[in-house]
Order: structure tokens, then sequence, then C-alpha cells
């Protein structure tokens, strides 16, 4: 059993599948997952076991000094913006061909590879790299998801696939890291079985006020006017919490426009792309939050069916009217949290609810 691979909480199936792969390393995988997964700490520890001559024991030196981050065998490059850049594409190249420290092997973990921009020339930069594999270097990549355009990426490599997180398993990472137990379970409710959203909301001041006025909804539906205020009020405060992304995609567009600046050219270069991930992220975290919302809401009609049904079998007959318009609810919702993929505008979305919510 490999200790350090223990670390990884919440995704038995990944685990048993990387420890399956440790024993006839290939020259190049792939840890994808949803959102926040913690696809970057599974390549971490992944690499760290790869570099272990008993796949992970957590005691060698091997171990201690890669989960300390001062493996000399051990490569993660950083970019220097949103996006991998070509002349940081080639310079992993170069340290793929550079010989280990020692008669092992080394490994490059290069983390959320789906930033190279699809067809742009650092995917292609890059996958010549791959396809031309040095013997005594093994890539440990990570993405989220692979756009369609990056799929010969993919299968360069051997891919491991992470789950989303349950509740309780982010809850326990979040109390791990010095939480309280409140903060953590409410910040893993409104997660979406993402731990990287999680450790966000856990510091988000707003968090506990935008769940509540989620819960309130089934309260606050009654009436036309009452279902656009609600409506209203959320929209708001999701902006508001946008807020903060907004911002640091602001800072590091501009950073990017100081190097064009520097390097004299006329703008940044590949900008409607940049631009285009900046939104999708944006996109991504809404989605996010209304799917956490809708979850909420589920449950405070959950619970009014659970009451109705436990009112029936005590012989109010009133209860299988209060039954039947919870159940209702429930099957309402779910159809909006079903339309989230689609290109539905989302005010339209969240008043269509409520105002059938209102009706029931």
């Amino acid at each position: 059993m490999s200790d350090v691979l223990d670390r990884l909480v919440g995704q038995p199936r990944a685990v048993a599948a990387m420890r399956n792969l440790l024993g006839r390393p290939v020259h190049a995988y792939l840890i994808s997952g949803p959102a926040g997964s913690a696809v970057n700490e599974a390549a971490r520890l992944f690499a760290t076991s790869l570099l272990c001559a008993r796949g992970g024991c957590g005691n060698c030196e091997d171990c201690r000094s890669s989960l300390a981050g001062s493996n000399a065998n051990l490569l993660v490059p950083t970019r220097a913006a949103n996006f991998w850049s070509v002349a940081e594409v080639r310079s992993l190249d170069e340290l793929a061909r550079k010989r280990p420290l020692g008669p092992g092997k080394q490994v490059i973990v290069v983390e959320n590879v789906d930033l190279m921009l699809g067809a742009s020339p650092s995917a292609s930069a890059f996958l010549k790299t791959l396809e031309e594999p040095s013997a005594r270097t093994i890539f440990v990549l990570t993405a989220d998801e692979l756009p369609e355009e990056l799929v010969t990426i993919r299968s360069r490599c051997v891919e491991v696939r992470l789950a989303p997180l349950s509740t309780s398993a982010i809850t326990a990472v979040l109390e791990a890291e010095g939480h309280g137990p409140s903060a953590a379970a409410d910040a893993a409710s409104a997660a979406a079985g993402s731990v990287t959203r999680a450790r966000l909301l856990v510091r988000d001041a707003g968090l506990r006020s935008r769940l509540a006025l989620w819960r309130a909804v089934p309260e606050q539906v009654s009436t036309f006017g009452e279902s656009l205020r609600a409506a209203n009020d959320i929209l708001a405060a999701i902006d508001d919490a946008l807020a903060p992304l907004v911002a640091e995609q602001a800072r590091a567009f501009a950073v990017l426009e100081a190097q064009a600046k520097e390097q004299k050219l006329r703008g940044v270069p590949r900008r409607d792309e940049i631009e285009t991930a900046h939104k999708r992220e944006q996109r991504r975290f809404r989605t996010q939050e209304f799917a956490a919302g809708f979850a909420v809401v589920t449950d405070v009609y959950r619970e009014r069916l659970h009451r109705a049904s436990e009112d029936l079998t005590r012989g109010d007959e009133r209860a299988s009217r209060r039954a039947e318009a919870a159940s209702a609810a429930i099957e309402l919702v779910a159809r909006a949290a079903g339309r989230l993929d689609t290109n539905l505008n989302e005010s339209l979305l969240l008043h269509d609810l409520f105002f059938a919510l209102g009706a029931l």
C-alpha cells in the first residue's frame, strides 16, 4: 500500500488505478477530473510515488523530499500568465532532455495543460515533446477538462480520471486544514464537488448570506412580486461573489498587456482566446453557484415532503396536498438544474422557476 497516495481524499478508484500503474511506468500520464477535484494535488502525489523505489512509501528520502518540494528529480514548471506560452512549452522540452540526478528517472508535472490554448503553437510544440519522449523522463499532466482540440495530447497519455468529491469528504479536508466544522460544512455543501471551490468559499464572507437567500426561496415566492424580488436578490448576490474572480482576471490580463507593450507588440497575442477562457471560467463559477443554490432549495422541499409524509401517517388528510406540492417543486427545481448547461439566460431561468414554485 502506498502511504503517499492515501493522502488523496475521496478518490478510491483513482488511487487504485494509480497504484496499478506504478508497476509499469510509461512516458506520460494525464490526471483529469471535474473542476476543483484536486487534480494538481493528485499529480504531485502520483509523481512522488513514481520516484519512490517502493511506490510511494512516504518514509524514504525520495518521498520526503518530493513532498517537501526539494527533490531535484521532481520538476513542477510554472507559467508567467494565465496561459502557457510557446517559450515556456519549449523550456519543458529542454527540461525533459536533461539527465536526472542518479540512475533513476525524473518526473515533470505540467499543471493545467488545458491552458495551452488548443491548436495554438504552444500546444503543437508540447505535442512534439510527447511524441519524442526522453527515455528517463516521465510527464504527469493535469487538466480539468481537455477541450476537443487537445485530444491529441490525451491520446499520448495514460489517463486517470478523478471523481467529484462528496460533501463529507470536502468537509473533512477543510476541517483538517483548520477550519471550523460549521464553516467547513457550509462551504462543502455549496462547493458542487470541488475542493478548490470549497477552499474559496470557506473564506467567503458572503457565503452564508447567499445560502440563506436560497433557503428562504420556498417561503418567499407566493406572489409575483416576492418571486421577482427573491430572484433579483440572488442574482445580485452571485454578481458580488463573482467580483473577486473578475478582478483577478483583470490583473492577470494587465500583466499580459504590459508584457506586450515591452515587446512592442500591437496587442496581447491570442486576445480573443484569452477573453473566451475568462468568460468560460466566469460561467463555470456562476453555474456552480446556481447548482449549489438549487441543491439548497431542493433540500428544503425534501424536508417539507418528509414532514407531509409523517403527517399523512398520522391521519392528516390535508398533508396529501402538501406532499404533492413539495414533490412537484422538487421536480421543477430538477428541471431548472438540468438546463444550467444550456445557453439559457440565467435571469429568465430563475424568474421562471420562482414563478412556477409560487403557483404550486
